[in-house]
């Protein structure tokens, strides 16, 4: 229950006005985001990058409402790809796809989307596809599909557990050897698309993991490229240490090698766990989210795990 008031704070104009106005409201958002520049986004790299850690920068922004906006999006992310190449950082980036216009024009969505995978590829870099609530699932599914259609290889997805759905959509990416990034949800959904308990979508994750793994295994083991910037086949997105152990349990089976299988965490959160698995040998990769645009991301954190929230009560009681 306390995990929806958050996400539906997360969407309130009103909460929005007057939290970001309080001071300790952004000291408690920098646990998890990691500045307001690209400058900011790239040290909080080097930083990750020093204790053998990639990294996905991530311009904060959803659901732009005008198309100047939407191309500013874009540019922001182009001249991100600029910046990693300049600096020899080990990171790609991740979009979402309401920022560039998926909700006011497709189409011009579908140019901006192929704008910035010219330019990755041009500077070797990759692009993941964030998802978002299930009103986009669809349409951002369909310009994925059209953008490996049109021959990008650089470009990645994210699946969600808790979605029914999630399945059937696997196996069609798996089909064409896709990059999966596997998380399990962080938006509110209705009973009559996603799992209302958290017992299922731990059991759905697990078969979803076992599926990626199983996958990866078909299609030659894709390790992590040298430079950092290209995932394995499949990066499960977790801090559950039941869910790390029942992948690592499954990939070991099936023979699956350390490097072909990526874990990815939250910037700002378990930190000893982000360094157990690297010192043990996984790829790990940390989400790296920048910008001013940072409240509805650092509500969606709130709900996530009841420590966030005392730590922002904590910075309350200190300002």
């Amino acid at each position: 229950m306390l995990r929806w008031f958050f996400v539906s704070l997360s969407k309130a104009g009103w909460a929005q006005r007057l939290i970001t106005h309080w001071s300790f409201a952004w000291r408690a958002a920098s646990r998890f985001v990691a500045g307001e520049t690209a400058e900011e986004g790239l040290k909080a790299v080097r930083d990750l990058n020093a204790r053998g850690i990639q990294a996905t920068l991530d311009h904060l922004g959803e659901s732009t409402t005008s198309r100047e906006e939407a191309r500013n999006a874009a540019d922001e992310v182009v001249s991100l790809l600029e910046k990693i190449e300049a600096h020899h950082v080990r990171a790609n980036v991740s979009l979402k796809l309401s920022q560039i216009g998926l909700v006011i024009d497709p189409a011009l969505c579908q140019e901006l989307l192929f704008t910035i995978l010219t330019k990755a590829r041009e500077q070797n870099n990759f692009i993941r596809i964030d998802m978002e609530d299930s009103s986009l699932t669809a349409p951002t599914l369909a310009l994925y599909h059209a953008a490996r259609e049109q021959g990008f290889d650089n470009v990645g997805i994210v699946l969600q557990a808790y979605l029914y759905r999630t399945g059937a959509d696997l196996d069609r990416i798996l089909a064409r050897q896709g990059r999966v990034r596997l998380c399990k949800g962080a938006y509110k959904e209705p009973v009559s698309v996603a799992f209302p308990h958290k017992s299922d979508v731990d059991e759905n994750y697990d078969r979803l993991a076992r599926s990626l793994i199983q996958g990866a295994l078909e299609a030659g083991c894709p390790t992590l490229s040298e430079d950092g910037r290209f995932p394995p086949l499949p990066a499960l997105a977790t801090h559950d240490p039941a869910r790390i152990r029942a992948a690592r349990q499954v990939a070991e089976e099936v023979g699956l090698p350390q490097n072909a299988l990526e874990f990815q965490m939250l910037y700002g959160i378990r930190r000893d766990l982000q360094d157990q698995l690297a010192s043990s040998g996984y790829p790990v990769r940390v989400y790296v989210p920048y910008g001013t645009h940072w409240y509805p991301y650092f509500m969606r954190r709130l709900g996530e795990r009841p420590e966030n929230i005392w730590f922002f009560i904590a910075h309350f009681f200190r300002q």
